[in-house]
């Protein structure tokens, strides 16, 4: 079977290889005052590879930039979603639209797509995906939240595992938290016990006074290396910079 890999893109962006299949997560291609990634956009729509899947957890732009990915070569591609993107995603003219809750599963070929919950300003889903005895776990930028615990019980192992780190806040509504921070991933960390761990969402900024009147972040992903190093010393932290494939 060919290996399991992941290739950053940008921001929680990624191509995700399983079971001989290529997944993209939580496109994000452009950008808006106030929504920058901080980091290169390594791959442009066109030059996407042929994917078997797209999926997206939530409808904020930053991952769910369908205007832009409608530019994708065909967009009979299927997404699996969580059921408030279904809208969207029909408006922007894909086709093949599959809303998935917590605990549903789709299957495309050998590979298994298991919907997980998620905790953020919006409604949100994380993922697993399984091939025979590897399987990868998305969270696009979830907080840790108890029921993240019941993905191993219910799910089985996790090879490699890609988090948002961040910790991000929102000034204006009471300095409320949305996102895991490095230690919060770094405990979910310990209990999925992957033998990977990439992480993601931590350069994304929104300018010199978005970051400074809106939002605060922790933009050091070596934070969660750290912390992970405390907590779940027996998994490797790569931090990827994007354009990068790496193999389990």
């Amino acid at each position: 079977m060919p290996k399991t890999a992941v290739t950053r893109i940008t921001h929680s962006c990624h191509l995700i290889e399983i079971g001989g299949r290529t997944f993209l997560t939580d496109p994000w291609f452009s950008t808006s005052p106030g929504y920058y990634q901080g980091e290169p956009i390594a791959i442009d729509i066109p030059d996407l590879p042929k994917l078997d899947g797209v999926l997206i957890s939530h409808e904020h732009y930053d991952h769910c930039d369908l205007a832009a990915f409608a530019a994708y070569r065909d967009r009979s591609v299927p997404l699996f979603v969580a059921e408030t993107v279904v809208p969207l995603a029909r408006a922007h003219g894909f086709t093949n639209v599959t809303a998935l809750a917590p605990w549903e599963q789709a299957e495309v070929g050998n590979v298994s797509i298991t919907a997980a919950p998620g905790k953020h300003g919006v409604y949100e889903v994380t993922f697993v995906l399984r091939a025979g005895s590897e399987a990868v776990y998305f969270a696009g930028d979830t907080m840790l939240i108890p029921e993240l615990a019941e993905i191993p019980k219910r799910l089985g192992h996790i090879s490699l595992a890609l988090l948002p780190t961040n910790g991000l806040h929102i000034r204006p509504a009471d300095n409320r938290q949305v996102v895991m921070n490095a230690d919060e991933a770094a405990e979910l960390t310990a209990i999925l016990k992957p033998e990977l761990a990439v992480p993601h969402h931590y350069a994304f900024t929104k300018g010199f006074l978005g970051d400074r009147l809106i939002t605060s972040s922790d933009k050091n992903p070596r934070h969660y290396r750290d912390a992970t190093g405390d907590l779940a010393p027996e998994t490797t932290v790569r931090i990827v910079e994007p354009g990068i494939r790496i193999e389990l």
